[in-house]
């Protein structure tokens, strides 16, 4: 993105959305629309949003919607679908995830992950809503994927935010650097910043990364007295054991500003799209945490964060 260009520059700036959710509610305050940026640098064996990693569009398949109709291998250029007894196969070695299958479908059974969009194009969807913000004091929430992985494209978004004088909120891994944050923080009204583990080797394992850079941003965002609510999932055998949370409170401890952690209970709920996108489960059999081990949590770690909740 043009560091200095026109109005038509800023909103002509694109990048590849895989959502955009209306009357969201737990992605900040108030009444919100969430944007979902495609990208991410992390791959974290629990995510529920599996679709959102790749910076390419993916097909994804509902089978129990297809009616065996065959438009799918007529219009597909690659050759990628054959008809079997079972209905058609998609080869996803050959899949270049066109969407020329999906449009043709009657039936909904193929969809196409990933759309290319302006920052006018997705303000436009963003605006629709604005009676509700202005009602509720609620406003946008750029996450992902990682929306920092499309950084000129989310500052393109949180700068046309800011000239309609949206409320905005930046839900982060926090992986890239500083200068990233550094150029967004004052577009930005609040971080959702997520904290997955304080081990790094640990944090590398579950996610594919370190997490020092992610600790050492945290660090300096609220170093600034950045507003942070911090964000940590709960893992049971994983990331909810005494070590870990007696690791985590003490680097709790070291922050100065932060006043909000809502912990987030595993759900299997993304199991079913890895198999849409022809993917393995990474973490099959994991079962949520219990509501007493969310409750004892809760307050222990409420004994170093001021507010701390469940969910949300």
């Amino acid at each position: 993105m043009k560091k200095k260009g026109s109005m038509t520059d800023l909103l002509q700036t694109s990048g590849l959305v895989f959502n955009i959710m209306r009357f969201a509610v737990h992605d900040g305050p108030g009444i919100r629309t969430t944007v979902f940026l495609k990208g991410c640098p992390l791959a974290c064996a629990w995510c529920h949003n599996p679709e959102s990693i790749s910076m390419e569009p993916e097909l994804m398949l509902n089978p129990d919607r297809c009616i065996g109709c065959g438009a799918c291998i007529e219009a597909c250029r690659q050759g990628a679908i054959v008809y079997t007894r079972q209905g058609p196969i998609t080869h996803r070695e050959l899949c270049q995830a066109c969407g020329a299958c999906v449009e043709v479908c009657p039936a909904g059974g193929r969809a196409r992950v990933g759309e290319v969009m302006s920052t006018g194009a997705v303000m436009e969807a963003v605006l629709a809503d604005r009676v509700f913000y202005d009602q509720s004091g609620g406003g946008v929430t750029f996450s992902g994927g990682e929306p920092t992985y499309q950084s000129g494209f989310l500052q393109a978004l949180l700068m046309a935010s800011r000239m309609e004088e949206l409320h905005t909120v930046v839900d982060t891994c926090g992986f890239a650097p500083w200068r990233f944050f550094d150029a967004i923080a004052p577009l930005t009204d609040l971080f959702l910043f997520d904290v997955k583990m304080i081990d790094p080797e640990k944090h590398r394992h579950w996610t594919g990364v370190s997490n020092r850079l992610i600790l050492k941003n945290l660090e300096r965002l609220d170093a600034d007295g950045r507003p942070l609510s911090l964000r940590l999932p709960i893992l049971p055998g994983i990331n909810d054991d005494a070590v870990d949370m007696e690791k985590l409170m003490r680097w709790l401890a070291r922050l100065r500003h932060v006043r909000q952690l809502h912990l987030l209970p595993y759900h299997p709920i993304g199991n079913g799209k890895y198999y849409r996108l022809g993917r393995n489960e990474p973490l099959q059999g994991l079962q949520p945490p219990s509501q007493e081990r969310l409750t004892e949590l809760a307050a222990q770690l409420a004994q170093i964060i001021e507010t701390v909740t469940i969910g949300g």
